[in-house]
Formats: structure tokens, C-alpha cells, sequence
């Protein structure tokens, strides 16, 4: 195992896309498995050392395979997933997104691979579309806030708990933190669900506006400001990062109202150069032994014992109305009346 994490260049200025954006930067790289192994690329969102035990098991138990694994932000990820499919070249062999209507959209335009074998046929219904992606985890998008700033009787239970604790003269006023939908393609997906879902989703918003919220990127980051005391709390923030992080004085609420999962989504290029290890690596997430290593890492979340209504994102393709750009023009708008026109550092 060379476990080699390196810092990554700006490729940006390497690629010409005449597609939505420019690809920036990868976030991080590391190396799985043995020197001389065949080896694949797995571009992903999920950060390397969340998902590096379950790694390092797949390796370990396909020693022919190698792991090229890099790390990428949502929207970087499916500008370059588009823009190697209009050139009709991958280097990647799997893509592992929680942007999932991100790649839904991928496979609607014709770049990826299809793949069946057992496991994937088992899946349910709504953890995979026409045989090209599915879904491997299973996470809930949570409220996560610091024992320490706030009162027990200030935690909210639900969104109306939310919306009562923003309605009142509160210590956390600039204090609450959410995913910019913008530079989150994750965020982006959990508040547009929330719109669509939550008869709360306006006056959440004007909640927001009312206390400062805060709109940033990236769980782990949003995660380190709630336990530093920047943030007091974090609304539609994945579970799966506050629970694995192991900080004391962070706690975890599922909405009593409902409780937004999300499984993120993988996909085999249409020109991936190792399609059949890429499908390995898919089997190895669905197996037993698989879905043990992410539900010990956090990445798989039966909920259990929680009182609130789930509600799964499934992988479909009613996620395209996401994608669609007048909708998408006016819920930013939206969105940025609320939150200003730039997202916080």
C-alpha cells in the first residue's frame, strides 16, 4: 500500500470546455493496492479519508487491482465527466458522486457504460436507473450543532423548531451554516428537494435571511466550523461526515418532519479504459462485505429508531427537472435574495 497523499495541480487552464464551466482543480489524490496491479481511476466527491477503510478492503481483497483514487468537488466532477464524454475519452473507470442528479444527467446524455451481475439486479428500483448508475450509500442530510453554543432548549427537532428558533431574538444570528447551492452540487440537490418537498421551504428562507445564515462549501468544512464555534449549528448537512468525525461536542438531529437520504450515485464512463475492474469495484460497494465497510464508516445509515418520515432522492429521471436551466436560473435567484450574491469563505 503506498498511501501517497499529494497536493494537486490546477488543470484548468489545461482544458478548453465549451460546456456550463471550467474545471479547476482536483482536491486531493491518493494511491491504493500494489505497485505492479492493474490499476483504475475512481474519481469521486466523498473525502479520501471517509472512505479510505472501505479502499483499502477492496484492495486488499482484489490484489490484481489497483486504486487511483481522486478526490473532486461535485460541480468540478461533472464538468469533467462531460466534457471526457463530449471528447469521447475517459480517464476515469468509475465515478462516484453525491451530486446524483448530476449524473443522472450523465447517463441521460449518453456517457456511461451499462452493467448488470447479480447485485445489481438486487438493488431496489429507485437505487438504479437503466442499468448505468446506482445507488451505493445510504445518508441522511441531518441538523448538526455544537453541544456547547447551544441550549437544549434551543435545538431544533424539526424545520418548525427551526423556523421558531429564527423567529425569536437569538445568539445565533450569522451563527447558522448551509451548503452554497452553487458551489454544491450536493446543496444544490438537498435544498431543491426541500423545495419541492417542504411547505416550509419559503419561510425557511426568509428565516435565513432574518438571522445571517451562512451559505459555504463542503461538508467537512461546514462540520469544522459548527465544532470550532464558528458556526453554532448546520442545517441539511450529511450525517454521514458529523458522525464519523469523532468531536464531542458535535450532535446530530433528524427532522421530525422528514428526513432527506441520499445515495450516492456510481457510474462507469462510456470510454473508461478498465470497465470490467470498474465493475468489480461496483460489486465490491453492493456486497456484504462492502456495505459492512460503509456502514462502519458512516456511509451507510439505516436511521433506526428515528421518529421522523424518510424520504429517499432516488435515481431517476425526475432529477432532470434539477438540471433544468430556467428552473435552476430562478431558484439561484431565489436562493441568492436570501443568502447575497457571493458564498461566504
Amino acid at each position: 500500500m503506498r498511501g501517497l497523499l499529494k497536493s494537486c495541480a490546477v488543470i484548468g487552464a489545461m482544458l478548453s470546455a465549451p460546456l456550463a464551466a471550467p474545471v479547476t482543480a482536483q482536491e486531493a489524490v491518493m494511491e491504493f493496492g500494489l505497485p505492479e496491479a492493474r490499476q483504475i481511476v475512481l474519481r469521486s466527491t466523498t473525502d479520501i479519508a471517509v472512505l479510505r477503510p472501505a479502499m483499502e478492503l477492496f484492495v486488499r481483497e482484489n490484489p490484481d487491482i489497483s486504486v487511483l483514487y481522486e478526490q473532486w468537488g461535485s460541480n468540478d466532477l461533472y464538468f469533467l465527466s462531460q466534457l471526457e464524454c463530449a471528447d469521447g475519452e475517459s480517464r476515469a473507470d468509475a465515478v462516484l458522486s453525491s451530486g446524483v442528479h448530476q449524473m443522472v444527467d450523465l447517463v441521460n446524455a449518453h456517457c456511461a457504460t451499462p452493467y448488470s451481475s447479480s447485485l445489481t439486479e438486487a438493488l431496489p428500483a429507485d437505487l438504479i436507473w437503466r442499468n448505468e448508475v446506482w445507488g451505493v450509500t445510504r445518508e441522511a442530510a441531518v441538523i448538526v450543532y455544537n453541544t456547547e453554543r447551544v441550549a437544549e432548549e434551543d435545538v431544533p427537532r424539526s424545520r418548525f423548531g427551526l423556523l421558531d428558533l429564527m423567529r425569536r431574538d437569538t445568539p445565533h444570528t450569522g451563527k447558522i451554516a448551509t451548503y452554497d447551492i452553487e458551489a454544491s452540487g450536493l446543496g444544490y440537490l438537498f435544498a431543491f428537494s426541500d423545495s419541492l418537498e417542504a411547505s416550509t421551504f419559503g419561510a425557511m428562507l426568509e428565516g435565513f435571511a432574518r438571522v445571517d445564515a451562512v451559505a459555504t462549501c463542503c461538508s467537512a468544512t461546514i462540520i469544522e466550523g459548527v465544532s470550532s464555534g464558528r458556526y453554532h449549528m448546520a442545517y441539511n448537512v450529511l450525517g454521514s461526515y458529523a458522525g464519523t468525525v469523532g468531536l464531542d461536542n458535535l450532535a446530530i438531529v433528524r427532522p421530525e418532519d422528514y428526513t432527506l437520504y441520499l445515495s450516492r450515485a456510481f457510474l462507469i464512463p462510456r470510454t473508461a479504459p478498465s470497465k470490467p475492474e470498474a465493475g468489480r469495484l461496483l460489486d465490491f460497494f453492493l456486497s456484504a462485505q462492502g456495505r459492512a465497510a460503509l456502514e462502519k464508516i458512516g456511509l451507510w445509515d439505516e436511521g433506526s429508531g428515528e421518529v421522523s418520515a424518510s424520504r429517499g432522492i432516488g435515481i431517476d429521471p425526475t432529477l432532470l427537472i434539477a438540471l433544468d436551466q430556467q428552473r435552476r436560473t430562478r431558484f439561484i435567484s431565489q436562493w441568492r435574495a436570501t443568502f447575497g450574491p457571493k458564498a461566504s469563505p
